[in-house]
């Protein structure tokens, strides 16, 4: 293959530039990132008057949705950046993460802590100007609870799935707060919505990558306690339909009730199957037969999570009103 050395000036600058925003997106994982940016702005869409209108920005929703979403995923992509810094001896034992930039040496820890701390200067310094200053203390508290608590946490105790949930269950309060200013009872809901569906996801995911956690030496439920990560999963796909039906009820009271009933009954099959499958994984045996039940769960949560909350979003503007 020829050397980059030998291609044409232009055509040589523009595959480093290729190879430099695959490093950032890699130290970014940009597929996490993407969710937590997604999750921010249906909780502001879920508040707002009409969908996406930051309360800084009234008249200019396209300017307010733009810098809640870049200030969120710089935000994120700091926090991604730093717990990879500081999980490069582990990640190297892991094949899940052996690709990842800082192992294969596609970027020197002096480069990735400069990417980190820029992302999270520009991304905080964004959401403090253009949305408010809630907004922005939510994102710095999350970055700190994240790296600082949650990523140590993993190699001590089980508790660290908890934790990483309160952090998932974050971002939806700063859309919130980015449209109304502060944060009310239905921020809550969507707030406890995704804290619960994280122990699915995530009891599914961690039981498909048992070995690869057990041999860097994280401390994870799926490996330290196998029961215990079926009863999770389940109880908390469980707690995820009890949040939708509260989130019905809300609906109910101030939107009328058929908002209400559309809403209960657009989230049911999809509550149904998560928790279905949620069962099948919690009285599978061990073998291939859990190992089949942990990734038809995990699946099944990638559906249920971005169609709850479409149907959260249909039925909050059913009429002119918010959520709560």
């Amino acid at each position: 293959m020829a050397g980059v050395g030998i291609l044409p000036k232009p055509l040589a600058r523009g595959k480093s530039l290729a190879r430099l925003v695959g490093v950032c997106a890699a130290l970014s994982k940009a597929r996490l990132t993407g969710l937590v940016v997604s999750t921010a702005l249906a909780g502001c869409a879920l508040a707002a008057p009409t969908p996406f209108a930051c309360e800084a920005f009234l008249s200019h929703p396209a300017a307010s949705l733009l810098a809640l979403g870049v200030g969120t995923a710089l935000t994120s992509a700091a926090a991604n950046a730093i717990n990879q810094i500081m999980e490069v001896p582990f990640d190297s034992m892991m094949k899940r993460t052996q690709t990842r930039p800082l192992v294969r040496k596609s970027i020197s820890p002096v480069g990735a802590c400069v990417f980190a701390s820029t992302s999270a200067v520009v991304g905080l310094g964004l959401l403090h100007a253009a949305t408010n200053p809630l907004v922005a203390s939510l994102a710095a508290g999350n970055l700190l609870l994240y790296t600082c608590v949650y990523t140590p946490l993993k190699r001590v105790s089980q508790v660290n799935t908890w934790v990483g949930s309160v952090v998932g269950a974050i971002p939806p309060l700063m859309g919130w707060a980015a449209a109304t200013g502060s944060l009310e009872w239905g921020s809550l809901i969507l707030a406890s919505l995704l804290y619960a569906w994280q122990f699915p996801h995530f009891m599914a995911l961690s039981w498909l990558l048992r070995e690869d956690y057990a041999r860097a030496g994280y401390v994870m439920t799926a490996n330290v306690n196998p029961g215990r990560a079926k009863r999770t999963a389940l109880r908390h796909s469980v707690g995820s339909a009890v949040v939708c039906l509260a989130g019905a009820g809300c609906s109910a009271v101030s939107l009328g009730p058929w908002a209400g009933w559309s809403l209960g009954l657009g989230s049911l099959p999809f509550n149904a199957a998560l928790i279905y499958y949620a069962l099948e994984f919690y009285r599978a045996p061990s073998g291939v037969k859990s190992v089949t039940a942990a990734r038809r769960l995990f699946r099944a949560s990638l559906i249920h999570l971005p169609a709850v909350m479409a149907a959260m979003l249909i039925c909050s503007h059913w009429s002119a009103a918010p959520l709560m």
